[in-house]
Order: structure tokens, then C-alpha cells, then sequence
């Protein structure tokens, strides 16, 4: 039996954010977006949270040894849509999202 191969394009969404409740109601709204054009989506996959940890000196040029310690976190999530259509990228792309949430949008 000869299986046929079929040209199956994908939509990556890779979406970044300090705060988890704006990033989990973002990927619910691009969800909701992707299913109401009857799309296949897998996702939001959570990956893993960066970390970015500063540490500064609490007074200018003494005291060396009090310290403050602050620390950075950036969440990410990765959402697939299978076998996009045109209705659905304009949809994204025209997707009212929360300030503070960085999307990126790949055709593969």
C-alpha cells in the first residue's frame, strides 16, 4: 500500500510574558480564534520558564556586603494550528492582545 504524502503547513505561535494570567487568557483568546475558523490546533504547550536573576548593591560605593536580589521570569507557551487557512491568519494578525505579551508568528 502506497501511503500518500500530503504538503501539511503548520502555524507556529510562540508567545512570551512576565505574567502568567495574561499569558494563559492570550493563548485562550488565540485558541478561541483558531477553533471558530474550524482549525486543528495543538496547544498552548507550556515550555520552559526563563530566569533572569539581578543582583545590585543597596547603597552606592559602601556597605558591600548588603545586597538586594531581584529575579525575572518569563513564561512561554508554543501553540501549533494545522493546515492553516488565509481567514484564520488575518484573524491572528488582527488579534487585540494585552500589552506586556510578545507573539511570534511562523509559517513551517
Amino acid at each position: 500500500m502506497a501511503k500518500k504524502e500530503e504538503s501539511t503547513s503548520k502555524l507556529r505561535i510562540r508567545i512570551k510574558a512576565y505574567d502568567t494570567k495574561l499569558i494563559d487568557s492570550s493563548c485562550k483568546q488565540i485558541v478561541d480564534t483558531a477553533k471558530r475558523h474550524d482549525a486543528d490546533v495543538r496547544g498552548p504547550i507550556p515550555l520552559p520558564t526563563e530566569f533572569h536573576k539581578y543582583t545590585v548593591n543597596r547603597s552606592t560605593f559602601v556597605h558591600k556586603d548588603s545586597r538586594e536580589q531581584f529575579e525575572l521570569r518569563v513564561h512561554k507557551r508554543l501553540v501549533d494550528i494545522l493546515n492553516p487557512k488565509q481567514a484564520i491568519i488575518e484573524s491572528l494578525s488582527n488579534l487585540n492582545l494585552p500589552a506586556g505579551v510578545d507573539v511570534e508568528i511562523k509559517i513551517l
